[in-house]
């Protein structure tokens, strides 16, 4: 099963890689090549040795046999796992949003089917879909949306699940920003069965339906709201709240930005989701408590045990509990994995059938995968899987006790240490249950003993911690762009911290009446408060956190070899060598352009600007995006990009002016990098500039004529004048022109490539810009000005910049409708190379002298979840 479940997820992620769903030929060879791999291997596999025969003794021929019908098993499985997780996305994907109903007013009536998660402007919620009112489509409408319900003039209203409304919404399609090396959206909204997001349009006239839904699954996040509303109303505005809710009902938006970053850093964030250690704690006390009542239970004069045995019970006490904690914390994927290894133990038990802890894995990795193939598409996945897994091959390698037993097989019988140890277990928990019960064989008052026991704990729990932070330290450097160094400490006394103290406070406050609950969550807050002081003490020091660019694959693969090599049962060969697997992922090679070339990447952050100029050894960022009054996307997209791409300090942060969507960001790029020097059009009364310096950047106001080199490769202010700032701020922002060095091929006149980022200057300063000196202007690269606004991009100024490669950077269905259809048909008329960033994503530029390469994100990472690209 092994074989069959390993195969079935690695024909899952595959199908997760492809920029498009198999056609019809593709699906007979798929049927065809499942068929022929299975056929080979129940063949090979049918006349194999029995199952006690020595694979030692085995003929060579036997044994090749054998080999072959096991990679058989792996790509009929494979084979397998690629279908059902196509044909699930082809059934998702009939659901879709017709193109021509989005940004339009739509009448729609349903019931709300999650728990709300609220922010500072609303609340957005999981809306089920019962009718389209007076609208039809000839596809399958969507079941399933998300919604955005803003409190403008009244209060949000009580938003319970089950409720039924009646709402006029405004719609789009599932649309995520698209950036090299950051997390899809897309895919996660996907996942959820999400076919549509929007924003209820008028919620003025919004309309309760009378009779409420019913249903286990709203039922559930009733149960989940009304939790949460009990802790809002005992903590309040506490600094932890968010935390006690995420570990009673697995909603984590209300936890602060500070709480995360700390735990982030610290390598504890596991401990405030909803995980496997949580479940297991639930699950163990509701075993241990089912079954200690049933030992002392009766029926009609007769001991429970006799009629069923205290063990079955138990264990049936530790599933009923286990499934009513997955269902609160919403069944993510840490949580369905520790809940499907507990049922397949469980049955297994009940079918008196002895089974192996990698076998219980890995069908908890096929049911997790068949209940949702798009798993494998987050972070949890893969670190909730790998953790178990190098928990058990560590486990594997500890050497078992040797004591003088006896030599014959009926002394050994005798031996009350024989079959002691648990059925389920394998080597390495029959070896600490033999280490245990050797140890309590010592004399109770033998000091030694106790010191022989507490060190035996203290080395398992070691060995795991080292296993688990080894075998992680790959995944959170893809997945985070960072190793937290301090995690084993932090996580030693802060996992028994929160499973002893605080998460037994918060689950036990669940079935508390009031107010007893209260003094349970308020101690629980308390606990959490000590915790926090001790893991910022330990962020603090200078070697906490260790970040890097995402690796490749090559890295992530030498990585893996090393944990493998690493955590190997002692004695495996030439152990040394592990440590130097790990040097393409921990000393990354240098990834800019070289000397006199640079790269611009015009980041994909919805409607606003944000661009990273690189040179070999030098970055500047011009203009950082929206901020916190709209969609977050310097905290969001700007700064994980920085750190995803291994840049932790900024030679220069450009801003261009004072609009939101240009200057937002700015705050949390100064909050997650470093800057060393500081540049912007703005007032000198804005307080970006007070934070710049407190900060310890270096602030110049921007000014035409300024100019530097880096690495060969020359920048230059042409906008504004210098003299204090007049008119609206689009007159007075920043415009950047940066060059690359000669070409020194003969056949190259000059060979120089230039690229024009305009921020959004309107046609009177394009005008004056022609006026002055147009030669100045001409670049291969445009940075549209002004998003493609009907104000920009006059016939004059395009004539004089007469570009190869234009940048849109607009968001989807914006408000604004940028690009202006006039002004985008304008620079297609051109034959100008168009990348526009709400059809394309991010878009990147290589340019060197005498050569230029564009590469778009949906060109290159496109997956079949995407619609269609658009055409030039």
């Amino acid at each position: 099963m092994r074989a069959m479940w390993c195969g079935f997820a690695l024909g899952v992620i595959v199908l997760q890689r492809q920029a498009a769903l198999p056609g019809w030929g593709a699906w007979v060879a798929l049927v065809l090549a499942t068929v022929l791999g299975a056929t080979w291997a129940a063949w090979a596999l049918g006349g194999a040795a029995p199952a006690d025969e020595s694979h030692v003794g085995l003929s060579c021929g036997r044994r090749r046999r054998m080999a072959s019908g096991w990679a058989a098993v792996w790509f009929a499985a494979a084979c397998a796992g690629f279908g059902y997780a196509a044909w699930r996305a082809e059934t998702r994907l009939a659901e879709a949003l017709p193109a021509a109903w989005e940004a339009r007013n739509i009448a729609i009536s349903g019931y709300i089917s999650s728990l709300p998660s609220y922010g500072a402007s609303g609340a957005s919620f999981l809306f089920r879909v019962e009718s389209w009112e007076k609208h039809k489509a000839a596809t399958p409408l969507p079941h399933l949306i998300q919604l955005s319900w803003v409190a403008r003039e009244a209060p949000l209203p009580p938003l319970v699940p089950g409720a039924r409304w009646r709402l006029a919404v405004r719609l789009k399609r599932p649309h995520g920003n698209g950036n090299f090396g950051l997390r899809d959206t897309e895919a996660a909204l996907l996942a959820r069965g999400v076919r549509a997001i929007g924003y209820v349009s008028d919620p003025g006239h919004a309309v309760r339906l009378p009779v409420d839904a019913t249903g286990v699954g709203v039922r559930i996040e009733r149960a989940r709201a009304a939790l949460r509303a009990r802790i809002d109303a005992v903590l309040g505005d506490a600094p932890h709240r968010g935390i006690v809710i995420a570990l009673a009902t697995g909603a984590q938006d209300a936890i602060s930005d500070a709480d995360r970053r700390l735990m982030r850093n610290t390598g504890t964030s596991h401990l405030v989701a909803i995980s496997g250690l949580h479940l297991a704690f639930v699950a163990g006390l509701a075993g241990w408590v089912a079954g200690a009542l049933w030992r002392r239970a009766r029926w009609r004069g007769v001991d429970a045990p006799l009629i069923v045995p205290a063990q079955k019970v138990a264990v049936a006490g530790a599933l009923l509990a286990a499934g009513v904690y997955a269902a609160l914390a919403g069944f993510n994927v840490p949580v369905q994995r520790a809940l499907w290894m507990l049922m397949v133990v469980a049955l297994a038990l009940f079918a008196g059938r002895e089974l192996a802890r990698s076998h219980v894995l890995a069908w908890a990795l096929g049911l997790v995968l068949l209940r949702d193939p798009w798993a494998v598409t987050a972070a949890g996945f893969w670190l909730s899987f790998c953790a178990v897994a190098a928990i058990l091959f560590a486990a594997s390698g500890v050497p078992r006790l040797h004591r003088d037993a006896p030599q014959d097989a009926s002394a050994d019988a005798a031996d009350p240490l024989h079959d002691r140890t648990d059925p389920f277990a394998g080597p390495a928990e029959r070896a600490g249950a033999v280490r245990r019960l050797a140890a309590m064989a010592l004399p109770p008052d033998d000091w030694r003993g106790a010191m022989r026991r507490l060190a035996s704990r203290l080395g398992d729990s070691a060995r795991v911690q080292w296993a688990v932070t080894l075998a992680l330290a790959p995944l959170t450097a893809y997945w985070f762009a960072q190793i937290p160094l301090i995690g084993p400490l932090a996580n030693a006394f802060a996992i028994p911290w929160v499973s002893m103290l605080v998460a037994p406070l918060v689950i036990a406050s669940a079935a508390m009446p009031a107010p007893v609950d209260a003094l349970a969550l308020r101690a629980a807050h308390t606990c959490l408060d000590w915790l926090v002081v001790a893991l910022s003490a330990l962020e603090g020091l200078p070697w906490a956190v260790l970040r890097l660019p995402q690796p490749g694959a090559w890295p992530l693969a030498c990585a893996a070899v090393g944990v493998v090599w690493w955590l190997a049962p002692r004695g495996w060969p030439m152990r040394w060598i592990a440590p130097f697997t790990w040097l393409p992922l921990l000393v990354p090679a240098p990834t800019g352009p070289p000397p006199g070339a640079f790269r611009l990447t015009a980041l994909d952050i919805g409607q606003g600007t944000s661009v990273l100029v690189e040179t070999a050894r030098h970055r500047l960022l011009f203009d950082a995006g929206p901020g916190p009054e709209s969609t977050q996307a310097g905290e969001r997209i700007v700064v994980p990009y920085l750190q995803a791409h291994g840049i932790g300090r900024l030679d220069a942060l450009m801003i261009s002016h004072d609009d939101s969507d240009h200057s937002g960001g700015a705050q949390a790029v100064f909050d997650g990098v470093d800057v060393e020097a500081f540049v912007a059009g703005i007032l000198p009364a804005h307080p970006l500039w007070a934070s710049a310096r407190t900060r310890g950047a270096q602030t110049v106001r921007c000014a035409a004529g300024q100019r530097w080199r880096w690495d060969g490769v020359d920048f230059e202010v042409l906008w504004p004048d210098p003299g204090p700032l007049a008119g609206k701020p689009n007159a007075h922002c920043c415009v950047l022109r940066v060059t690359t060095a000669a070409s020194v091929a003969p056949e190259a006149q000059d060979g120089r490539v230039s690229a024009l980022i305009a921020a959004d200057i309107e046609a009177g300063v394009e005008r004056t810009l022609v006026a002055r000196d147009p030669e100045r202007l001409r670049a291969q690269v445009l940075v549209v000005p002004h998003h493609g606004s009907r104000s920009s991009s006059t016939e004059p100024f395009l004539d004089s910049v007469w570009p190869l490669v234009a940048i849109f950077q607009v968001g989807y269905l914006n408000r604004f409708h940028h690009p202006h259809p006039g002004v985008y048909a304008r620079y297609a008329a051109r034959d100008i190379v168009l990348a526009r960033s709400d059809a394309d994503g991010a878009a990147r530029v290589e340019a060197r002298p005498g050569a230029l390469a564009v590469e778009r994100f949906r060109d290159t990472q496109r997956r079949y979840w995407m619609d269609p690209p658009t055409q030039d």
